[in-house]
């Protein structure tokens, strides 16, 4: 699929969608838990569907509604095949819970998930009783987990905690020891957070997570989704890179790291407002920044386009584990950047993006949802028009990101 994207400026408001990152973590509570549970959410996507699909396999009943997901929890101990789509949430999440809860769980992926790392979770779960047949997907894993003390590194991958948190209620509790600082800490805030949706406490020390035993999850009937900062982001940094974006919905409170989009925006020079009526950013100056990416990795592309509009030199660091994502981010987002006609400088764990403007040009979207978002905010501030090719990705996380677009007031034709 290709979209056209004509120059022009965004602005108005739109409704936020709900987060993918706690629906994924609410649909596992809900599917480990001891009734039956409606989570609410006005819209889907494919990753958040890749979850729903595997935790059916495992023995749940999860129906789509209208605006919610129905979730009735496992039964029995099932032999299941879980088709993780690309998600890389939704494999890393369910493998601990899968290795606890079925005989035999064989786990597939497509795209790059099947190459994105895993070893660490693998190795950690294999010092608790899991056995693969393979060290990479596919695989099978059985062998049961056990509880007890794991030991993961911080820095490779924040669902590796997030996957074992999930599961040590299912065990009999457990603690987790963190080799190496803790990157992308909100996203383990929003399993800890679900968690305690489902009546689990998770204790928090120095570098370790606590779980303590006699722990079950519990249906709270009835969870409203949180709405998602993550894809919210792409249209704020729309509003500072032009007029005036508003987003309804987003929760000033919110655990998720991308939350500091706001933060980030005003640093670059933007004017930006956050109220109980919603996350409103527009133009103002426009200044060069240094961004650490390493709680915030998601939002390197997008912050990439806004750099291209700040005279100066934008420098982002921290920013290696990009280069397993969807795609190389920093090389996609580098190659995006050029593309379009614009000065980025990739380095082995970090990006330098000069400013100076966009002209616009044809964009690949290396099959990743958030670089075809970015290109498309990037017509902003093109003299030219922007085509971006693979144009589908947004499936993976935005499915209405176009129409949402054009609703902003863009000229975006897709086909």
């Amino acid at each position: 699929m290709r979209a056209v994207v004509k120059p022009k400026k965004l602005k108005g408001s739109i409704h936020a969608i709900p987060s993918k990152s706690d629906a994924h973590r609410c649909l596992i509570c809900a599917a480990l838990s001891d009734g039956p549970t409606e989570l609410a959410l006005e819209s889907t996507s494919a990753d958040i569907d890749a979850t729903a699909r595997c935790l059916t396999a495992m023995g749940a009943q999860v129906a789509w509604q209208e605006h919610a997901y129905c979730v009735r929890p496992v039964q029995g101990n099932a032999d299941a095949l879980l088709d993780c789509g690309e998600s890389g949430s939704t494999l890393r999440f369910l493998l601990p819970v899968a290795a606890a809860v079925c005989r035999t769980a064989r786990f597939v992926g497509h795209g790059r998930l099947p190459d994105r790392p895993i070893s660490d979770l693998m190795a950690a779960m294999e010092a608790h009783g899991a056995r693969f047949d393979a060290p990479k997907l596919p695989f099978a894993v059985t062998g049961g987990l056990t509880g007890g003390s794991f030991t993961l590194p911080g820095n490779v991958s924040s669902q590796y905690v997030s996957g074992i948190l999930l599961a040590l209620p299912l065990v009999g509790g457990g603690k987790i020891q963190l080799t190496s600082p803790l990157e992308s800490a909100g996203y383990v805030n929003m399993t800890i957070d679900a968690m305690s949706r489902f009546g689990i406490t998770v204790a928090r020390g120095e570098d370790c997570f606590l779980v303590t035993p006699g722990q079950r999850y519990t249906s709270p009937e009835r969870v409203e989704i949180s709405c998602d900062w993550s894809n919210a982001a792409f249209f704020l940094a729309a509003g500072a890179l032009g007029e005036k974006v508003t987003i309804k919905g987003l929760d000033r409170f919110s655990p998720q790291g991308d939350r500091s989009i706001t933060d980030i925006l005003k640093s670059f020079g933007a004017w930006v407002s956050v109220s109980e009526f919603g996350v409103t950013a527009r133009r103002e100056t426009f200044r060069a920044a240094d961004v650490d990416m390493s709680q915030i990795p998601d939002l390197l592309p997008v912050l990439a386009i806004v750099a291209c509009a700040a005279p100066g030199t934008t420098r982002f660091t921290s920013a290696a584990r990009l280069r397993i994502k969807e795609s190389d981010r920093l090389t996609t987002v580098a190659n995006m950047v050029k593309a379009l006609g614009g000065h980025a400088e990739e380095l082995p764990d970090g990006l330098l993006v000069r400013g100076g403007g966009l002209r616009g040009g044809r964009v690949d979207g290396a099959n990743d949802h958030r670089i075809v978002m970015a290109a498309a905010v990037a017509a902003a501030i093109c003299e030219e028009e922007v085509v971006i090719e693979g144009a589908e990705a947004v499936n993976k996380s935005y499915p209405a990101f176009f129409e949402d677009y054009n609703r902003l007031g863009g000229a975006a034709d897709v086909f």
